[in-house]
């Protein structure tokens, strides 16, 4: 069985190489194949920050490739999901359905925008498979996503483009307090928004209990 797995890797290794040598082609078909249900190794991120790097003049259309890419790629998943049911879920620990589950009953898209956002070993794909089966609205699933990549690609292209191979280190170290800082602030948006149109009696109740 690993010798299974290890062979599987390392084909899928060597579909990312080769697609990368087309360029901006290829980092669509990365993105999209990466988005949807065929994991690829590092993903779309090493695959901007290595065409960047090499191309800084190219890099708003790479970044353009990987966004459209992952967007199909993460409708295609989302749809899936959506006509399967809870079965595709069925790889998932219940623990981890139910949280999922969770946040986006109280957040709707908001919580697929922040999952976007983080760096791995956030369960991005999870959040996409869930929003299908309790069929989130297709407009605004599209708009969280479209946001959460643009930002993501968009800032390790710029990186790349600047810093050369360092900017895989500066994503490293910094990237995962940046997505954590972003998704504090749009969630603390989400709730004072929320809070902004409850009637005052509802605001004032609410006072009153948290001060029991």
């Amino acid at each position: 069985m690993k010798y299974l797995l290890h062979k599987l890797a390392a084909a899928l290794a060597g579909v990312k190489v080769y697609l990368i040598a087309f360029g901006a082609f290829g980092l669509f078909g990365i993105a999209l194949l990466d988005s949807s249900f065929v994991p690829l190794p590092s993903g779309i991120d090493a695959a901007v920050l290595l065409l960047s790097a090499a191309t800084p003049a190219m890099m708003p259309v790479y970044v353009l490739s990987a966004t459209v890419g992952s967007i199909i790629g993460t409708l295609l998943l989302y749809f899936i999901a959506r006509r399967a049911g809870h079965r595709v879920l069925a790889r998932f620990s219940p623990q981890k359905q139910a949280r999922v589950q969770d946040l986006i009953n109280r957040y709707d898209v908001l919580s697929v925008l922040v999952a976007s956002l983080l760096p791995p070993p956030a369960p991005f794909k999870l959040f996409v498979i869930t929003s299908g089966v309790v069929r989130v609205s297709v407009p605004r699933f599209t708009i969280a996503i479209t946001i959460g990549r643009i930002f993501r690609f968009l800032l390790e292209g710029y990186l790349a483009a600047r810093y050369g191979e360092n900017a895989k280190e500066l994503l490293a170290r910094y990237y995962p307090a940046i997505g954590i800082g972003l998704a504090v602030l749009i969630i603390a948006a989400f709730v004072a928004r929320s809070l902004m149109h409850k009637k005052p009696e509802e605001r004032a109740q609410e006072v009153e209990i948290s001060g029991e």
